[in-house]
């Protein structure tokens, strides 16, 4: 093998309500707008080292296109956390020690507000298992 995956680049997540999903991921969870293709209503926002794209979509929901989005957060803390969703409505699950790209650490479940699950996790408490 001559390359290895180092990181999550980008999610692509389909919504309907643009402007909304902006909002919430700028306000709640400190994303920010990177670049915007107007011509396929794209927008592109910068999560950490990733990017998070939302395209516009006015096709029904059949279905769950993706299972969850996990962002590593750091520092992790539940009352901030729990701060920043709390305009949206939005209430965080319980926190759970959860096994993760650097290994088993805290993390909380939530589903942004058009229902895509969203996983939160903090830094690693154990290293990750290495084959």
């Amino acid at each position: 093998m001559t390359f290895s995956i180092q990181r999550i680049d980008h999610v692509v997540l389909r919504v309907h309500d643009l402007d909304r999903m902006i909002r919430f991921y700028e306000q709640a969870l400190g994303c920010h707008v990177e670049r915007r293709l107007d011509k396929l209503q794209l927008v592109q926002l910068r999560a950490g080292a990733c990017l998070l794209d939302l395209v516009k979509s006015d096709a029904p929901r059949s279905g769950a296109n993706m299972d969850h989005l996990c962002f590593r957060v750091d520092p992790f803390s539940l009352p901030d956390i729990q701060q920043a969703l709390q305009p949206f409505g939005i209430t965080a699950g319980d926190v759970v020690q959860r096994y993760g790209a650097e290994g088993d650490g805290p993390s909380i479940y939530f589903d942004d507000p058009e229902g895509n699950q969203i996983e939160l996790k903090g830094p690693a408490t154990s290293p990750p298992l290495r084959r």
